[in-house]
């Protein structure tokens, strides 16, 4: 992944820029030497056509896309189509993310444990991490590393 080759990224949405789907957005902005490209077009609301425009002109947005972030919050809005955007997804081998709703009232929901597997935190450590394994095999292997105050790696440091 370079900036001449981001991780192509659609974000479920039911054509309209919601808080959680800005909100993954602000945090991969943060990321330093990370390049990901937006595919997903909340504003591409289609004006004619009916429900099989606004579902053609999802698969041609999530066919752009190595990985889908998949939001708790779009699912209970509409899901079905939420659902009909995870099938697109598994029908054209996507990966898939799914996030804990965002301030940790709620839980994530279990039909979407069970598609995208184990959500992961509101974290841009995490986010980023999870899109490089789902997008290009990248398994970053990162460990935390917790700093003790008053101990080095020889333990207690004597003043």
């Amino acid at each position: 992944m370079s900036e001449s080759n981001p991780i192509r990224v659609f974000t479920t949405h039911c054509f309209e820029e919601t808080d959680d789907y800005l909100r993954i957005f602000e945090f991969l902005e943060s990321v330093d030497r990370f390049y990901y490209l937006n595919v997903s077009k909340p504003e591409n609301l289609p004006t004619t056509g009916g429900q099989q425009e606004l579902k053609d002109e999802l698969i041609a947005q999530i066919k752009a896309a190595e990985v889908m972030f998949v939001l708790p919050s779009e699912f209970e809005q509409n899901p079905d189509l939420t659902n009909f955007m995870m099938d697109v997804a598994a029908a054209n081998n996507i990966g898939m993310i799914t996030i804990r709703p965002f301030g940790g009232l709620h839980e994530t929901p279990a039909e979407l444990v069970k598609r995208c597997g184990d959500p992961i935190e509101w974290n841009d450590r995490e986010m980023v991490d999870a899109l490089k394994l789902q997008a290009r095999g990248e398994d970053t292997a990162r460990w935390e590393v917790i700093d003790f105050p008053g101990f080095d790696k020889d333990g207690p440091i004597e003043e």
